[in-house]
């Protein structure tokens, strides 16, 4: 297990400033922390009736992270929009879905997260043993020209038949699609929460136009805390978001005379900072203040600093008042022993109580 003094040492030079910053945008005492009563404290409130209340239970209640709040979510579904082979070439055991499932109970996940034929070719097997999420939306690359769009690949009644605790879906938020999705996912979790599951959301931003002068607004504070807004208000119990790595998205899409969507100068003079924390901390507001959690994505594998990235993701998540992380590539696209190795130090941030809220 990774103590205080290891994850500082793969943090390296950024140790310093990820471990010891003190947030001075939006105090920490505003959030909804997760912690092992966040059950209670926030989804018992709500209109979630008791069956969704025990799927969470299931979900929160598996694994290393088990009872402490915290998610560690393992992601398999890129073999459709990213393709197969381009997904399992680095490690051709994941073609074969047991393997799949086997990598996030041997990692300790709370739940695995894929598509519904891997889910569905072993849940006599395994839908006993760890929570089962259902991803039941995808994009598909194989059409040409590919287009940046998300459909529906099942429904929410055979993720519920199949023994799923949850689904997942995403929207590209600010694609010419993202309104026929919104309504489509809406939908979707209003059935989902009808018959007891919970809902996750990839609020992810997609538009060419989103990419100016050099920079990726894709990965803005701005924008994809504002993805998250509207995904916590289709009810989305989890917000899944990529850790942003910039902001000023609003403001550089409006230079030059252009009228796009709305913002407020506070937002990157109160609200944020340039520090990473900072700026993942704008995504957690956006989850209604943590009320809805806001867990990380992993990111690319990139090799031999895939552990170091992973810990760093981790601390910026849990210092910026996040709820975990769901991290696929960098853990199966790499023999196993070494997939458990990464899924393991990432919990390990959340088991170690030194590193706390900034």
């Amino acid at each position: 297990m990774l103590n205080y003094d290891k994850i500082a040492e793969l943090l390296g030079k950024e140790a310093d400033s990820l471990l010891n910053h003190k947030s001075t945008t939006i105090p920490k005492e505003n959030l909804h922390l997760p912690n092992p009563k966040f059950i209670d404290q926030i989804f018992v409130q709500t209109d979630r009736n008791p069956q969704v209340l025990r799927s969470l239970g299931q979900l929160f209640g598996t694994g290393r992270l088990a009872n402490t709040g915290y998610l560690s979510i393992l992601p398999i579904d890129q073999g459709i929009e990213h393709s197969a082979g381009a997904s399992f070439a680095p490690n051709p055991a994941y073609f074969d879905p047991e393997n799949i499932v086997k990598l996030a109970i041997e990692g300790g996940c709370n739940a695995v997260a894929t598509t519904y034929g891997v889910l569905g070719m072993v849940a006599r097997k395994y839908a006993h043993k760890i929570p089962f999420v259902v991803k039941v939306n995808h994009n598909e690359l194989l059409s040409y020209p590919n287009k940046a769009d998300q459909i529906m690949f099942g429904t929410v009644r055979e993720a519920w038949n199949l023994g799923a605790v949850a689904i997942g879906a995403t929207i590209y938020f600010g694609s010419e699609n993202s309104t026929r999705q919104i309504v489509e996912v809406a939908q979707a979790f209003h059935e989902a929460h009808e018959l007891g599951m919970a809902t996750i959301l990839w609020c992810y931003t997609r538009n060419t136009a989103f990419k100016k002068d050099g920079v990726d607004y894709h990965v803005s504070a701005d924008l994809t805390g504002q993805a998250n807004h509207l995904g916590v208000t289709i009810e989305a119990d989890i917000i899944k978001q990529k850790l942003p790595e910039n902001n000023g998205g609003y403001t550089a899409l409006n230079m030059g005379g252009s009228s796009y969507g709305k913002t407020d100068k506070r937002i990157y003079t109160e609200l944020t900072s340039d520090h990473p924390i900072d700026l993942c901390r704008y995504q957690v507001a956006n989850c209604y203040m943590g009320r809805a959690g806001l867990i990380n994505s992993g990111g690319a594998s990139s090799g031999a600093s895939d552990l170091a990235e992973a810990v760093k993701t981790a601390v910026i998540n849990k210092r910026a008042g996040g709820m975990g992380l769901i991290s696929g590539r960098k853990a199966f696209q790499r023999p196993m022993k070494e997939g458990v190795a990464i899924l393991n130090a990432i919990q390990d941030v959340y088991l170690t109580k030194k590193v706390d809220i900034a």
